[in-house]
Protein backbone atom coordinates (compact mmCIF):
# COMPACT_ATOMS: atom_id res chain seq x y z
CA UNK A 1 0.00 0.00 0.00
CA UNK A 2 2.95 2.31 0.67
CA UNK A 3 4.10 2.02 -2.95
CA UNK A 4 0.59 2.74 -4.22
CA UNK A 5 0.32 5.77 -1.96
CA UNK A 6 3.65 7.09 -3.18
CA UNK A 7 2.65 6.52 -6.81
CA UNK A 8 -0.55 8.57 -6.55
CA UNK A 9 1.15 11.34 -4.65
CA UNK A 10 3.72 11.39 -7.46
CA UNK A 11 0.87 11.63 -9.99
CA UNK A 12 -0.60 14.56 -8.05
CA UNK A 13 2.49 16.56 -9.06
CA UNK A 14 2.38 15.49 -12.73
CA UNK A 15 0.33 18.33 -14.11
CA UNK A 16 1.27 17.22 -17.64
CA UNK A 17 -1.00 14.19 -17.12
CA UNK A 18 -3.86 16.24 -15.69
CA UNK A 19 -5.74 16.64 -18.96
CA UNK A 20 -5.68 12.90 -19.63
CA UNK A 21 -7.18 12.00 -16.25
CA UNK A 22 -9.71 14.84 -16.27
CA UNK A 23 -11.11 13.74 -19.63
CA UNK A 24 -11.53 10.12 -18.48
CA UNK A 25 -15.18 9.95 -17.40
CA UNK A 26 -14.86 7.22 -14.66
CA UNK A 27 -12.09 9.28 -13.04
CA UNK A 28 -14.13 12.45 -13.31
CA UNK A 29 -17.26 10.75 -11.92
CA UNK A 30 -15.35 9.37 -8.96
CA UNK A 31 -13.69 12.73 -8.33
CA UNK A 32 -17.11 14.29 -7.99
CA UNK A 33 -17.68 12.09 -4.92
CA UNK A 34 -15.02 14.19 -3.18
CA UNK A 35 -15.68 17.56 -4.84
CA UNK A 36 -18.91 19.53 -4.35
CA UNK A 37 -18.96 20.81 -7.92
CA UNK A 38 -17.12 23.24 -10.14
CA UNK A 39 -18.96 26.42 -9.06
CA UNK A 40 -19.31 28.20 -5.74
CA UNK A 41 -23.09 27.96 -6.01
CA UNK A 42 -22.76 24.14 -6.06
CA UNK A 43 -20.67 24.20 -2.90
CA UNK A 44 -23.05 26.56 -1.08
CA UNK A 45 -25.91 24.15 -1.82
CA UNK A 46 -23.89 21.26 -0.37
CA UNK A 47 -23.18 23.26 2.81
CA UNK A 48 -26.86 24.12 3.16
CA UNK A 49 -27.83 20.44 2.91
CA UNK A 50 -25.23 19.46 5.50
CA UNK A 51 -26.37 22.26 7.80
CA UNK A 52 -29.85 20.69 7.82
CA UNK A 53 -28.23 17.58 9.30
CA UNK A 54 -26.41 19.56 11.97
CA UNK A 55 -23.07 19.56 10.15
CA UNK A 56 -20.94 22.66 9.50
CA UNK A 57 -18.74 23.34 6.48
CA UNK A 58 -15.42 24.80 5.50
CA UNK A 59 -15.21 25.79 1.83
CA UNK A 60 -12.07 25.30 -0.22
CA UNK A 61 -11.63 26.65 -3.74
CA UNK A 62 -9.35 24.09 -5.36
CA UNK A 63 -6.01 25.23 -6.68
CA UNK A 64 -2.36 25.31 -5.65
CA UNK A 65 1.13 26.32 -6.85
CA UNK A 66 -0.03 29.14 -9.11
CA UNK A 67 2.72 30.55 -11.34
CA UNK A 68 1.55 34.12 -11.97
CA UNK A 69 0.44 37.09 -9.94
CA UNK A 70 -2.77 37.26 -11.96
CA UNK A 71 -3.74 33.69 -11.00
CA UNK A 72 -3.06 34.39 -7.32
CA UNK A 73 -5.13 37.59 -7.37
CA UNK A 74 -8.02 35.77 -9.07
CA UNK A 75 -7.85 33.06 -6.39
CA UNK A 76 -7.83 35.64 -3.61
CA UNK A 77 -10.82 37.39 -5.16
CA UNK A 78 -12.67 34.09 -5.27
CA UNK A 79 -12.16 33.72 -1.51
CA UNK A 80 -13.54 37.20 -0.96
CA UNK A 81 -16.57 36.03 -2.95
CA UNK A 82 -16.79 32.85 -0.83
CA UNK A 83 -17.01 34.92 2.35
CA UNK A 84 -19.58 37.24 0.78
CA UNK A 85 -21.74 34.28 -0.30
CA UNK A 86 -21.51 32.61 3.10
CA UNK A 87 -22.69 35.84 4.70
CA UNK A 88 -25.40 36.42 2.11
CA UNK A 89 -26.77 32.86 2.15
CA UNK A 90 -26.56 32.39 5.91
CA UNK A 91 -24.96 28.95 5.65
CA UNK A 92 -22.76 27.85 8.54
CA UNK A 93 -19.31 27.60 7.03
CA UNK A 94 -15.74 28.76 7.30
CA UNK A 95 -13.17 28.96 4.49
CA UNK A 96 -9.91 27.05 3.99
CA UNK A 97 -7.10 28.08 1.64
CA UNK A 98 -3.62 27.09 0.49
CA UNK A 99 -0.83 29.65 0.45
CA UNK A 100 0.66 28.42 -2.83
CA UNK A 101 -2.69 29.32 -4.42
CA UNK A 102 -2.26 32.81 -2.97
CA UNK A 103 1.16 33.26 -4.57
CA UNK A 104 3.62 31.95 -1.98
CA UNK A 105 5.90 30.62 -4.75
CA UNK A 106 5.90 34.08 -6.29
CA UNK A 107 6.70 36.07 -3.16
CA UNK A 108 6.19 35.99 0.60
CA UNK A 109 4.94 39.58 0.97
CA UNK A 110 2.71 39.27 -2.09
CA UNK A 111 1.10 36.14 -0.65
CA UNK A 112 0.71 37.74 2.78
CA UNK A 113 -1.02 40.74 1.22
CA UNK A 114 -3.51 38.49 -0.61
CA UNK A 115 -4.34 36.41 2.45
CA UNK A 116 -4.60 39.46 4.71
CA UNK A 117 -7.43 40.84 2.55
CA UNK A 118 -9.29 37.55 2.96
CA UNK A 119 -8.83 37.30 6.73
CA UNK A 120 -9.77 40.98 7.07
CA UNK A 121 -13.09 40.28 5.36
CA UNK A 122 -13.62 37.17 7.51
CA UNK A 123 -13.11 39.31 10.62
CA UNK A 124 -15.60 41.86 9.27
CA UNK A 125 -18.21 39.10 9.00
CA UNK A 126 -17.14 37.48 12.29
CA UNK A 127 -16.15 34.42 10.28
CA UNK A 128 -12.97 32.35 10.12
CA UNK A 129 -10.27 31.33 7.62
CA UNK A 130 -8.11 28.23 7.96
CA UNK A 131 -4.64 28.26 6.37
CA UNK A 132 -3.98 24.75 5.09
CA UNK A 133 -0.58 23.12 5.42
CA UNK A 134 1.19 21.86 2.31
CA UNK A 135 4.38 19.82 1.99
CA UNK A 136 7.22 20.35 4.47
CA UNK A 137 9.14 22.73 2.20
CA UNK A 138 6.40 25.31 2.95
CA UNK A 139 5.95 24.72 6.69
CA UNK A 140 8.13 27.54 8.01
CA UNK A 141 6.71 30.15 5.65
CA UNK A 142 3.15 28.97 6.29
CA UNK A 143 3.58 29.31 10.04
CA UNK A 144 5.23 32.71 9.66
CA UNK A 145 2.26 34.03 7.69
CA UNK A 146 -0.15 32.52 10.20
CA UNK A 147 1.57 34.20 13.16
CA UNK A 148 1.59 37.58 11.43
CA UNK A 149 -2.14 37.35 10.70
CA UNK A 150 -3.00 35.90 14.09
CA UNK A 151 -1.27 38.80 15.81
CA UNK A 152 -3.55 41.21 13.94
CA UNK A 153 -6.80 39.24 13.61
CA UNK A 154 -6.69 36.77 16.50
CA UNK A 155 -8.77 33.65 16.09
CA UNK A 156 -10.39 34.75 12.86
CA UNK A 157 -7.50 32.79 11.35
CA UNK A 158 -6.34 29.25 12.09
CA UNK A 159 -3.65 26.82 11.01
CA UNK A 160 -3.12 23.14 10.22
CA UNK A 161 -0.49 20.86 11.75
CA UNK A 162 0.42 17.48 10.28
CA UNK A 163 1.06 14.69 12.78
CA UNK A 164 3.47 12.77 10.56
CA UNK A 165 6.14 15.49 10.75
CA UNK A 166 8.76 15.13 13.49
CA UNK A 167 8.76 18.89 14.03
CA UNK A 168 5.04 19.11 14.80
CA UNK A 169 5.35 18.66 18.57
CA UNK A 170 7.51 21.77 18.84
CA UNK A 171 5.24 23.66 16.46
CA UNK A 172 2.24 22.82 18.64
CA UNK A 173 4.03 23.97 21.79
CA UNK A 174 4.55 27.35 20.10
CA UNK A 175 0.94 27.52 18.86
CA UNK A 176 -0.39 26.78 22.33
CA UNK A 177 1.45 29.84 23.62
CA UNK A 178 -0.67 32.11 21.40
CA UNK A 179 -3.95 30.25 21.97
CA UNK A 180 -4.25 29.19 18.32
CA UNK A 181 -7.09 27.43 16.54
CA UNK A 182 -5.40 24.29 15.15
CA UNK A 183 -6.64 21.62 12.79
CA UNK A 184 -4.66 18.45 13.45
CA UNK A 185 -4.44 16.02 10.55
CA UNK A 186 -2.15 13.08 9.77
CA UNK A 187 -0.63 14.48 6.56
CA UNK A 188 -1.26 13.78 2.87
CA UNK A 189 2.06 14.51 1.15
CA UNK A 190 5.02 12.26 0.36
CA UNK A 191 7.79 13.15 2.82
CA UNK A 192 11.25 11.58 3.29
CA UNK A 193 11.91 9.52 6.46
CA UNK A 194 14.30 12.25 7.67
CA UNK A 195 11.31 14.60 7.93
CA UNK A 196 8.27 12.43 8.72
CA UNK A 197 7.34 9.19 10.45
CA UNK A 198 7.30 6.52 7.70
CA UNK A 199 5.13 4.01 9.58
CA UNK A 200 1.40 4.43 10.08
CA UNK A 201 1.45 3.24 13.68
CA UNK A 202 4.01 5.91 14.58
CA UNK A 203 1.93 8.60 12.85
CA UNK A 204 -1.16 7.43 14.76
CA UNK A 205 0.72 7.44 18.05
CA UNK A 206 2.04 10.94 17.43
CA UNK A 207 -1.42 12.13 16.38
CA UNK A 208 -2.87 11.05 19.74
CA UNK A 209 0.01 12.66 21.61
CA UNK A 210 -0.41 15.99 19.80
CA UNK A 211 -4.18 15.89 20.09
CA UNK A 212 -3.94 15.47 23.88
CA UNK A 213 -1.52 18.41 24.06
CA UNK A 214 -3.97 20.63 22.17
CA UNK A 215 -7.06 19.49 24.08
CA UNK A 216 -5.27 19.95 27.43
CA UNK A 217 -4.54 23.57 26.44
CA UNK A 218 -8.21 24.51 26.01
CA UNK A 219 -8.08 26.85 29.01
CA UNK A 220 -5.35 28.81 27.20
CA UNK A 221 -7.73 29.62 24.37
CA UNK A 222 -6.69 26.76 22.11
CA UNK A 223 -9.40 25.32 19.86
CA UNK A 224 -8.71 21.85 18.47
CA UNK A 225 -10.08 20.57 15.16
CA UNK A 226 -9.67 16.79 15.20
CA UNK A 227 -9.37 16.02 11.49
CA UNK A 228 -9.43 12.27 10.91
CA UNK A 229 -11.58 9.43 9.59
CA UNK A 230 -9.83 6.93 11.88
CA UNK A 231 -12.49 5.51 14.19
CA UNK A 232 -9.94 4.34 16.76
CA UNK A 233 -8.63 7.88 17.14
CA UNK A 234 -12.15 9.32 17.15
CA UNK A 235 -13.21 6.90 19.90
CA UNK A 236 -10.10 7.78 21.90
CA UNK A 237 -10.86 11.50 21.47
CA UNK A 238 -14.47 11.08 22.62
CA UNK A 239 -13.36 9.21 25.74
CA UNK A 240 -10.58 11.71 26.43
CA UNK A 241 -12.74 14.84 26.26
CA UNK A 242 -15.38 13.17 28.40
CA UNK A 243 -12.99 11.95 31.10
CA UNK A 244 -11.15 15.28 31.19
CA UNK A 245 -14.29 17.47 31.15
CA UNK A 246 -13.21 19.37 28.03
CA UNK A 247 -16.09 21.63 26.90
CA UNK A 248 -17.70 20.90 23.53
CA UNK A 249 -16.99 24.45 22.37
CA UNK A 250 -13.24 23.90 22.65
CA UNK A 251 -12.95 21.19 20.00
CA UNK A 252 -14.65 19.81 16.92
CA UNK A 253 -14.35 16.87 14.55
CA UNK A 254 -13.52 17.43 10.89
CA UNK A 255 -13.71 15.13 7.86
CA UNK A 256 -13.48 15.39 4.10
CA UNK A 257 -16.52 15.70 1.88
CA UNK A 258 -17.48 12.31 0.46
CA UNK A 259 -15.64 10.20 3.05
CA UNK A 260 -17.34 8.41 5.96
CA UNK A 261 -20.65 10.26 5.70
CA UNK A 262 -22.15 7.71 8.10
CA UNK A 263 -19.61 8.61 10.78
CA UNK A 264 -20.08 12.33 10.17
CA UNK A 265 -23.82 12.01 10.86
CA UNK A 266 -23.24 9.87 13.98
CA UNK A 267 -20.84 12.39 15.51
CA UNK A 268 -23.28 15.24 14.84
CA UNK A 269 -26.13 13.19 16.34
CA UNK A 270 -24.01 12.59 19.45
CA UNK A 271 -23.89 16.35 19.99
CA UNK A 272 -20.38 17.07 18.72
CA UNK A 273 -19.49 19.91 16.39
CA UNK A 274 -18.89 18.15 13.08
CA UNK A 275 -17.35 20.15 10.23
CA UNK A 276 -16.84 18.90 6.67
CA UNK A 277 -14.09 20.16 4.37
CA UNK A 278 -15.90 20.94 1.09
CA UNK A 279 -13.75 21.57 -1.99
CA UNK A 280 -15.06 22.89 -5.29
CA UNK A 281 -13.67 24.14 -8.58
CA UNK A 282 -12.12 22.93 -11.80
CA UNK A 283 -8.62 22.34 -10.39
CA UNK A 284 -9.53 19.04 -8.74
CA UNK A 285 -6.78 16.80 -10.18
CA UNK A 286 -4.05 17.12 -7.45
CA UNK A 287 -6.62 16.96 -4.66
CA UNK A 288 -8.24 13.85 -6.16
CA UNK A 289 -4.90 12.06 -6.59
CA UNK A 290 -4.16 12.59 -2.90
CA UNK A 291 -7.55 11.06 -2.06
CA UNK A 292 -6.68 8.02 -4.20
CA UNK A 293 -3.38 7.76 -2.34
CA UNK A 294 -5.26 7.62 0.97
CA UNK A 295 -7.97 5.17 -0.11
CA UNK A 296 -6.95 2.23 -2.36
CA UNK A 297 -10.60 1.15 -2.79
CA UNK A 298 -11.08 4.19 -5.01
CA UNK A 299 -8.24 3.03 -7.26
CA UNK A 300 -9.94 -0.34 -7.83
CA UNK A 301 -13.13 1.52 -8.82
CA UNK A 302 -11.26 3.46 -11.52
CA UNK A 303 -9.47 0.33 -12.81
CA UNK A 304 -12.73 -1.64 -12.94
CA UNK A 305 -14.38 1.08 -15.03
CA UNK A 306 -11.32 1.36 -17.26
CA UNK A 307 -11.50 -2.37 -18.03
CA UNK A 308 -15.22 -2.05 -18.79
CA UNK A 309 -14.41 0.60 -21.35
Amino acid sequence: MGLMRGFFIYLSHRRDLEGLFMKFSPTRNLAMRFVAGEKLEDAIRVVAELNKKGIYGTLDHLGENVSSREEAIRAANEYLRILDEIEKSGVKSHASLKLTQMGLDIGFEFCLENVKKIVEKAAKYNNFVRIDMEDSSYTDRTLEIFYKLHEEFGNHVGIVIQAYLYRSENDIKDLIKVGANVRLCKGAYKEPPEVAFPRKKDVDSNYIKLMKMLLDAHEKGVHTAIATHDENIINFAENYVRSNSIPEGKFEFQMLYGIRRDLQFKLAERGHTMRVYIPYGTEWYPYFMRRLAERPANVFFVVKNLLKG
